[in-house]
């Protein structure tokens, strides 16, 4: 059973981009910063998944209500590890990841927030293939942390489409593209002073 305060997430549910697995070094930077206690926060329970497609060995993503299923069997099995409902479980992840968790969660999946890393608001060089219709749903605290010449979305962009989202938002921009290289430390250190803060 979980020792965490009942106004507290219990875990962290992290997923990867479609061209990455669990093991992705910014998941585990994440997950290695989450799992140290601070003074002013304890340790959170975060479990790294795979999606099927990359368990399966394929390279082409699945879509978006087979992700979905996958987060939410992953997002009840972590929650009844801890003891508690999915309510109290956090998720995200980067990319395609952040995005099938958002659409969990727009689908009907409780969830304590979302931690959405470089999340792609639309492909490279197509700014009018949005991946924003289901913002309108996430009625969570949500954490998008991107960079600043990310060609998946722009900051501006970003603040735009993020005011339909009707929960609370934080946004964290960093130097960096898509992959926002050399920053896993920052954007650990964004992912704990947020969920501290919830």
């Amino acid at each position: 059973m979980s020792t965490a305060s009942p106004s507290r997430p219990a875990g962290l549910l992290l997923t990867p981009g479609a061209g990455a697995d669990r093991d992705h070094h910014t998941l585990r930077a994440v997950a290695d910063r989450l799992a140290t206690p601070t003074p002013t926060s304890p340790a959170l329970a975060v479990r790294r998944v795979d999606f099927p497609y990359r368990l399966a060995g394929k390279r082409a993503p699945d879509r978006p209500p087979v992700a979905i299923a996958h987060l939410r069997a992953e997002a009840e099995d972590l929650a009844a590890e801890l003891g508690v409902g999915t309510e109290r479980i956090l998720l995200g992840g980067r990319s395609y990841g952040g995005r099938m968790c958002s659409m969990a969660v727009a689908d009907g999946l409780p969830a304590a927030g979302l931690v959405l890393l470089s999340y792609p608001l639309h492909p490279p060089g197509k700014p009018d293939r949005l991946r924003v219709d289901h913002f309108g749903q996430l009625d969570v605290p949500v954490l998008f942390v991107s960079g600043d010449r990310d060609p998946f979305g722009s900051p501006a962009e970003l603040a735009a489409h993020t005011a339909a989202v009707p929960g609370p938002v934080s946004t964290v921009t960093l130097p960096g593209a898509h992959d926002v290289r050399n920053q896993d430390d920052a954007v650990a250190a964004a992912v704990a002073d947020w969920v501290a803060a919830l």
